[in-house]
């Protein structure tokens, strides 16, 4: 029992942290940046070369040799953009020659860019005049069509690419007329991108009901999604910031909600504690009443408090739900569905209370257990 009761803390990236997304209403409290940690550069390098072999299928000699030809095809990248001005058609490290390749529209200034280190390459367009052309497509009146994935710089190719859906050439086309740009700087290609945003579901973090429009509140990361409050949205409703659905819903009687995700998002065995780190989620152990207990929630952030009774009937003006916990912990609008957890063990989603974190008041939790054995669901751990 002592080590499952241990304090974890886990570092949150910044990415992870940003996905705690902005309220269009309510505001959400600052997150405090990550603490940096200290790291040498011989030990930076090492876990940088360790990644690039298992993700690139390159050797130890190979990551690090390429970590330094890079580093020099940086500086040599630096210079060049400064010297060349307009003439600077873009650059791109090739592997194989184990240097930048920089596209140059004026043969006279090849000696430069070898001056700098790098291989001079003649191209036709600069790589100015292929960022008008994508800026020109970002402010088109036009709606991008549903089939169009995006358009980019294609360095390589001298060229600005629009990819599209299979067999969806012409309605890309249509847009790049609509947007005033010639079609002869736009090469359409077809492809199977379906970009979507990806993000870490952590407890404690906001998500959106698209179907109401409002917010509340992750509980905890399961397999396939999380779970949060029932109040929150009906069976079938659609989520954002993760997109998901609900997949079951129970309110009022229960406050218990399950939210399958997909596979585009990655559930976390963490709740956010709002100053740069999170809390490790290692079971679901009830805590005894008297314990103390912290909450997270995208209004107020994290708060803690203490385990006053269990089995609390509550008559909301929706409903009564029955079998919750009471604490002194507070809370507020948006905070819904939000983790409670005492050490690291996960104890329910916020359900409601009365009070406010600036006076003080009294919050009511879900038990976890029940949504987790009603819907067959198993927490992500730690």
């Amino acid at each position: 029992m002592t080590k499952r009761k241990r304090h974890v803390a886990a570092r949150l990236s910044v990415a992870a942290m940003l996905a705690a997304g902005t309220a269009a209403v309510l505001t959400l409290p600052a997150t405090a940046e990550p603490l940096s940690p200290s790291v040498t550069p011989t030990a930076e390098a090492d876990t940088m070369a360790a990644a690039m072999q298992r993700d690139l299928g390159l050797s130890k000699q190979e990551a690090k040799q390429r970590l330094r030809s890079e580093a020099a095809a940086f500086e040599a990248d630096e210079t060049v953009r400064a010297e060349l001005k307009d003439s600077f058609g873009g650059s791109y490290y090739d592997a194989e020659l184990g240097t930048l390749v920089v596209g140059v529209t004026d043969r006279s200034k090849f000696d430069e860019v070898r001056a700098a280190g790098a291989q001079p390459r003649r191209v036709d367009d600069s790589r100015s005049e292929m960022d008008a052309v994508v800026e020109q497509l970002n402010e088109a009146d036009a709606k991008v069509p549903d089939a169009v994935a995006g358009w980019y710089v294609d360095v390589e190719a001298n060229s600005v690419v629009m990819t599209t859906a299979i067999g969806t050439t012409k309605q890309a086309r249509d847009y790049v007329r609509a947007a005033g740009v010639k079609q002869s700087d736009v090469d359409v290609q077809q492809s199977t991108e379906d970009p979507r945003t990806l993000m870490d579901i952590i407890g404690g973090n906001a998500y959106y009901n698209d179907s109401t429009g409002g917010r509340c509140s992750v509980g905890f990361s399961v397999y396939g999604g999380f779970v949060t409050a029932g109040h929150c949205g009906d069976y079938g409703d659609y989520t954002s910031q993760p997109s998901g659905y609900f997949a079951g819903s129970s309110f009022p009687g229960d406050d218990y909600a399950y939210v399958d995700a997909g596979s585009d998002d990655t559930p976390r065995p963490w709740v956010n504690m709002y100053n740069g780190w999170a809390r490790v989620v290692q079971g679901s152990y009830e805590a005894p009443v008297g314990s103390s207990v912290c909450r997270s929630g995208s209004t107020t952030g994290w708060h803690c408090g203490y385990i006053e009774a269990k089995n609390q009937t509550v008559s909301y003006p929706s409903g009564t739900v029955y079998g919750l916990t009471r604490t002194d912990v507070c809370a507020e609008p948006g905070d819904s569905g939000g983790s409670f957890i005492s050490g690291n063990e996960a104890q329910g989603m916020t359900s409601g209370g009365s009070g406010d974190c600036t006076w003080g008041g009294t919050t009511y939790f879900q038990p976890v257990n029940e949504v987790l054995n009603a819907y067959g669901l198993t927490l992500v751990t730690g």
